[in-house]
C-alpha cells in the first residue's frame, strides 16, 4: 500500500485556515454595508412657533375666544358657538389674519377696541348665524373679505350701506338674509375698486342696478331683493364675469342685446322678474354657459333654435313666460340636459313627431297648423303633460259621445214603430171581431 502524500495534509490545513479567516469579522474601520429595513422617518420636529402678539391675544380674550391653548391652531369640534382663528407665521410675534364666527352666543359683543387691536393684520372676518349679535360700530378697513349671513338681526336694523362702504379694500363681500338699508347699490360699491365677488341677497335691497361696475368682478348675486329698473348695458362690459344672478327682483325692460359679450359667463339667472321681449340671439355667443334660467318673466316671441346648439348647457328653465309657436328642440338635446322646464307657456306647443309622448314637458302638443291643441281634462295633476296620444284619446271620446246620441235615436225610432204597429194591429183586430 502506497503511503499518503505529505502534501495532502498541508493542503487540507491551508483550506481550513482560509475558511476561518474569511468567516471572521472584518477588522477594517469602515463597516461593510448591510441590508436592513428602512426605519420610519419621524417628522421633523417643529420649532416652537412664535407667540401671538400680546395685544391681539388680549383682544381675542375680549371676544370670548379661548386662549389657554394656541387659538391659531385650535379648531373647535362643537357645532354650537364657535370661532375659528387663523394667524400668520410672523416673528417675533404672530398676528391674527382671519376670524370666523358661527352660531354666536347671545352674550358675545364685538367691541371697537378689540377690532382696533386686530386691524393691523386682520384681512378676513365672517359671521354665520349670529342673529342676536349687534354689528360693531366700525370694521377694520384692512379687510379683504367680509361675510355676514343671517346675522345682526337684533331690532331688525341689519346693516347700512355706509357701514359697508367703508370697506374700500374688499375683494369679497357676502351679505345674505340681512336687511341692508341704502339709497342705492352704488353707495356701497363706489370705492370698492378691487371687488371681485359680490353677494347681497335676500336683503331688501332697493334702488336700481348701478350704471357701472368695477371690471374685476367675476361673481354677482343680487337675488331676492327689491331692485327695480332695467339691466344697464354697462353690465355687458364685465368680460371676466362668470356668474350673474339677478333673480327674484322687479327688474323690467328687455335683456340687453350685448349680453353675449359676457364670454366668461357660466351661470345666468334672471328668473322671477318683469323682463319682456325676446331672448337675445347674442346669448348663443357665450361659449361656456351651463346654467340659463329665464323663468317667471314676460318674455315673448318664439323659443330660439340656437339654444340647442349650446354644447355646455345643462340647466335650462324657460317656464312661465309668454313664448309661442313650436318648441324647436329635439329629443337628443333634451336628454343631455340635467334640468329642463318649459311649462307655463300657454301658446307654446311641441311636435309629437320630434319629441316622445313620454316626455313630461308641461305644454300642449301642436295641431297641424302649429298651434296648441286644447289640453285634455285633468283630474288631479294640473301640471301633467299633453301629447298627441292624449289628443287621440280625446278624439276617441268625442267619437263615442257622437255615437251615443245616434243609438238613442235608433232606440226611440224602434219603440215608436212598435207602438204604431201595435195600434194598427188592434184596429184590424177590432174590425175583424166586429
Amino acid at each position: 500500500m502506497k503511503p499518503p502524500s505529505p502534501s495532502l495534509p498541508l493542503l487540507l490545513l491551508l483550506l481550513l485556515l482560509s475558511s476561518t479567516i474569511f468567516a471572521a469579522p472584518s477588522l477594517s474601520p469602515t463597516p461593510s454595508p448591510t441590508i436592513s429595513p428602512v426605519p420610519r422617518t419621524s417628522p421633523t420636529p417643529r420649532t416652537s412657533s412664535s407667540p401671538l402678539d400680546p395685544k391681539q391675544l388680549k383682544a381675542l380674550e375680549s371676544l370670548n375666544i379661548p386662549t389657554a391653548k394656541d387659538p391659531c391652531n385650535h379648531r373647535p369640534s362643537s357645532k354650537s358657538s364657535t370661532a375659528v382663528v387663523t394667524c400668520d407665521a410672523g416673528s417675533p410675534f404672530r398676528l391674527v389674519t382671519s376670524i370666523s364666527f358661527t352660531n354666536c352666543s347671545s352674550d358675545l359683543s364685538i367691541s371697537s377696541t378689540a377690532l382696533k387691536a386686530l386691524s393691523s393684520s386682520l384681512t378676513s372676518l365672517s359671521f354665520l348665524n349670529c342673529p342676536s349679535l349687534s354689528p360693531p360700530p366700525r370694521l377694520p378697513e384692512s379687510l379683504h373679505s367680509f361675510s355676514a349671513v343671517n346675522s345682526f338681526l337684533r331690532r331688525r336694523k341689519g346693516l347700512s350701506g355706509v357701514f359697508l362702504a367703508r370697506l374700500v379694500n374688499l375683494t369679497d363681500l357676502t351679505v345674505s338674509s340681512i336687511p341692508v338699508s341704502t339709497s342705492g347699490l352704488y353707495v356701497i360699491l363706489g370705492n370698492m375698486h378691487d371687488i371681485v365677488s359680490l353677494t347681497i341677497s335676500h336683503a331688501n335691497l332697493s334702488g336700481s342696478i348701478p350704471k357701472s361696475f368695477h371690471s374685476n368682478l367675476t361673481f354677482i348675486d343680487l337675488s331676492d331683493n327689491l331692485i327695480k329698473g332695467s339691466i344697464p348695458t354697462s353690465i355687458t362690459l364685465l368680460s371676466n364675469l362668470k356668474s350673474l344672478n339677478l333673480s327674484q327682483n322687479s327688474i323690467s325692460g328687455e335683456i340687453p342685446d350685448g349680453i353675449g359679450d359676457l364670454i366668461s359667463l357660466k351661470n345666468l339667472s334672471l328668473a322671477s322678474n318683469k323682463l319682456s321681449g325676446p331672448i337675445p340671439v347674442s346669448i348663443s355667443s357665450i361659449p361656456d354657459l351651463t346654467h340659463l334660467d329665464l323663468s317667471g318673466n314676460q318674455l315673448n316671441g318664439t323659443v330660439p333654435r340656437f339654444i340647442s346648439k349650446m354644447k355646455d348647457l345643462k340647466h335650462l328653465n324657460l317656464a312661465n313666460n309668454a313664448f309661442h309657436g313650436v318648441l324647436p328642440f329635439n329629443a337628443s338635446f333634451l336628454k343631455k340636459l340635467e334640468v329642463f322646464k318649459i311649462g307655463g307657456n300657454s301658446d307654446l306647443c311641441y311636435n309629437h313627431t320630434v319629441l316622445s309622448k313620454k316626455m313630461k314637458l308641461g305644454i300642449a302638443p301642436c295641431d297641424k297648423h302649429g298651434l296648441p291643441l286644447s289640453p285634455p281634462p285633468q283630474k288631479e295633476d294640473s301640471n301633467s303633460d299633453y301629447d298627441y296620444d292624449n289628443a287621440d284619446d280625446t278624439s276617441e271620446k268625442k267619437k263615442e259621445e257622437h255615437h251615443g246620441p245616434n243609438k238613442v235615436v235608433l232606440g226611440v225610432a224602434i219603440g215608436l214603430s212598435s207602438l204604431v204597429f201595435l195600434i194598427i194591429f188592434l184596429i184590424l183586430l177590432a174590425k175583424w171581431c166586429g
